[in-house]
């Protein structure tokens, strides 16, 4: 009789055991735990346990519990550092930068395909020219733009090979690199550069590398720490939608910057894109500023990029 309420009464103990380290343990492990336990001398099956032995198992498994305690509660210490970035009217200071990069970046839009009508104004000091562009982006794969001023006046495609582009006033085309991009504006846009600015994205991302926090009242202010680069990126979030407000570039020893900006954005199919983009280039003597303002804007299904350069083009080269 004794020895059923002593087996009965180490049953029920082992149930808790189990209870309780299965939170901590996934099964395969936990199950290896227990057998380990069952292991001991002093718990088998023999009808003669003592009272010692099963004072034994029940010390035992309390100092078990007591480790894995501990253990799980340095634990939940540590995750605690690493509190959620919520929305906010104004910058939470000493923010976890890690924290909100991840949030940032989970926050990017969703895109497949986009299509787009532009309004796009140059403007260098001197003369403003507008025209129309047609976008239509494939993410990964194309960007393709046809321009006109009343009548189509120049078509570009941009992939991850490269640009071509023609236009129709001097019958000139151009296949090749990116220094058809680069050159007239002394920067050095990738594919992915391109499609990120169009996006809202930052050129540069947040959740790789060292970034510190600039205090600022109205805006999460990021810049990479420790980081040697040709540029110096500043990045600006939104605290309330963690959208990107404007991203600057500054070559370090140089007056020349970049600065862009994301004045507006729209919501389409709960995605959050931008509808006016403002460029500003400053090459130490001569400031031009792009202005790009989206309308008409969807996420169409299919999409087709029809380029084909016509017979009769003089090609040049940069």
């Amino acid at each position: 009789m004794n020895y059923q309420i002593q087996k009965e009464e180490k049953e029920d103990l082992e149930v808790q055991v189990r209870n309780k380290l299965s939170k901590i343990f996934k099964k395969g492990k936990f199950n290896k735990f227990i057998a380990m336990i069952r292991s001991n001398d002093h718990y088998n099956e023999n009808p003669t346990l003592s009272s010692c032995g099963l004072l034994c198992f029940k010390m035992k498994c309390h100092k078990i519990i007591f480790r894995f305690f501990l253990i799980g509660t340095i634990f939940l210490l540590s995750a605690c550092k690493s509190v959620a970035v919520l929305p906010s009217k104004t910058p939470v200071k000493k923010v976890d930068v890690s924290a909100l990069a991840y949030k940032i970046k989970a926050n990017y839009p969703k895109i497949n395909k986009l299509r787009s009508r532009i309004r796009a104004i140059y403007d260098d000091g001197k003369r403003e020219q507008q025209v129309i562009i047609q976008l239509r982006l494939e993410t990964q794969q194309k960007i393709w733009m046809s321009a006109s001023m009343v009548i189509p006046i120049a078509k570009l495609l941009i992939t991850k090979e490269g640009v071509s582009f023609y236009e129709k006033f001097q019958k000139n085309f151009f296949k090749g690199d990116f220094q058809l991009i680069n050159k007239p504006f002394n920067t050095s846009f990738s594919f992915n550069d391109i499609e990120n600015l169009l996006l809202g994205k930052p050129l540069l991302d947040p959740t790789v590398g060292r970034w510190k926090q600039i205090s600022n009242p109205q805006y999460y202010i990021l810049t990479p720490q420790g980081r040697k680069s040709n540029f110096q990126p500043t990045l600006f979030f939104d605290p309330t939608s963690f959208l990107l407000k404007e991203q600057r570039f500054l070559i370090p020893g140089s007056l020349q910057t970049l600065i862009i900006s994301y004045k507006n954005h729209q919501r389409i199919q709960d995605r959050q894109i931008p509808q006016e983009i403002v460029i500003v280039i400053f090459d130490g003597q001569q400031t031009k500023k792009i202005t790009l303002d989206f309308t008409r804007t969807d996420l169409p299904n299919k999409l087709y990029f029809p380029f084909e350069i016509p017979e009769g083009y003089n090609q040049i080269s940069f």
